[in-house]
């Protein structure tokens, strides 16, 4: 098949009145992937104890296969969860750290794992640092020598995201990883925006904790995605839910799958339609369909940067960002209802965030989006930032 977006505007189930340059909030899941999850959750109606009771291990085990395929490690290096945040929130409840350590982030995080590690650094003492990171970012080196100056001898977890929200920028985490290993500091990856946007490869990679969504880039039904732990630090990873996986009586491959993978009666449709998402991607030659939406991305980018005359955060490189960028616009405006006229007055869908008291327009290019698309939102830029 050929990724012609126009072919595949059609395979997904958005309005066709809204300019949608948003994927990276929530994603959006093509017709056929959700016919899957529908077809799942249809089946588990027919026959919930049977479902539920008996085939379940079975179906999440092969689902996991698949996925780990995809993402090159392990199938029991793996457990569903139903978002990265929580998948997160596993983790850092998990963590001994107490007074006198030290959790090291940037000042690019997503807003809720900030809330979620600053929560648990008040309630057991240990410190949460936003270390800045220089802007703009400019060389591989440059980056991991800068955030290095953030460590101390107290630094006891890196946290950082493979790809920020606010800002969109790739961080370059498999040098981090090394470094981080050989100086004994574990490293836990905010992977949310990452499967399906760019190439991932966990065990090569190199992280001791990788949680990433499934629902945004690779298109699977809402509420999937996976929390990954290397062998090693599978035993560090409590249960966020107690239930029957603690002591299991009937063990399955490991703790680590007994702990998260059954946590009460839940829907788990959308973890056994991942495979259909990832079949999807690989039908429409996945890898060409991205290219494209980068060069659309880095046009947009450069129009917006040319319109404000600020410059941008990061070089115009795939290596530092991929189908979702960000690009800064004037401070005066009002974030809140520059977002709700493009979106009453232009019908885009588009958001328009605070970050370190900048203002920030953060764009998504889509296997759907066009050039048309990218003028659309440049002309109500220009007159919206005319006014």
């Amino acid at each position: 098949m050929s990724p012609n977006t126009n072919n595949l505007r059609n395979e997904f189930l958005l309005d066709p009145r809204i300019t949608f340059l948003n994927h990276g909030s929530f994603g959006a899941t093509p017709r056929r992937v959700f016919e899957c999850y529908q077809r799942w959750q249809r089946e588990l109606e027919y026959e919930p104890v049977e479902f539920l009771s008996r085939r379940a291990p079975e179906l999440l085990q092969a689902s996991r296969a698949f996925l780990a395929d995809y993402l090159s490690t392990q199938a029991n290096n793996l457990v569903y969860v139903q978002n990265a945040t929580i998948g997160l929130n596993i983790v850092a409840r998990s963590l001994d750290l107490v007074a006198g350590d030290e959790v090291l982030s940037t000042d690019h995080e997503y807003g809720a794992l900030n809330r979620t590690w600053t929560f648990f650094a008040q309630k057991r003492g240990f410190k949460y640092i936003n270390y800045p990171v220089p802007s703009p970012v400019s060389t591989t080196d440059e980056f991991v020598e800068a955030f290095w100056n953030g460590v101390t001898p107290q630094t006891r977890v890196i946290f950082i995201s493979h790809i920020t929200s606010p800002t969109a920028i790739i961080f370059p985490i498999k040098e981090l990883c090394s470094r981080a290993r050989n100086a004994g500091i574990l490293t836990i990856i905010d992977g949310a925006h990452v499967p399906g946007q760019i190439p991932l490869s966990l065990d090569d990679l190199g992280a001791d904790i990788y949680c990433g969504n499934l629902h945004k880039w690779l298109c699977a039904p809402k509420g999937s995605a996976f929390l990954f732990a290397r062998p090693e630090i599978q035993p560090l990873i409590e249960p966020l839910v107690v239930s029957w996986g603690w002591q299991s009586e009937n063990p399955g491959p490991s703790p680590f799958i007994d702990y998260h993978e059954w946590a009460g009666t839940r829907d788990i449709s959308a973890f056994l339609a991942v495979p259909e998402a990832i079949r999807f991607q690989q039908d429409f030659q996945w890898d060409e369909v991205r290219s494209t939406c980068h060069s659309l991305a880095s046009e947009l980018q450069q129009k917006i940067v040319a319109m404000t005359g600020i410059p941008p955060l990061h070089p115009d490189s795939p290596t530092w960002f991929a189908q979702m960028g960000a690009a800064l616009l004037p401070d005066w405006i009002n974030a809140k209802e520059f977002q709700s006229r493009l979106f009453s007055d232009f019908e885009i869908e588009v958001p328009i965030t605070k970050w370190n008291d900048h203002k920030l327009i953060r764009f998504s290019i889509q296997a759907y989006n066009s050039q048309e698309d990218i003028i659309k939102l440049e002309k109500a830029l220009f007159i919206l930032l005319s006014q």
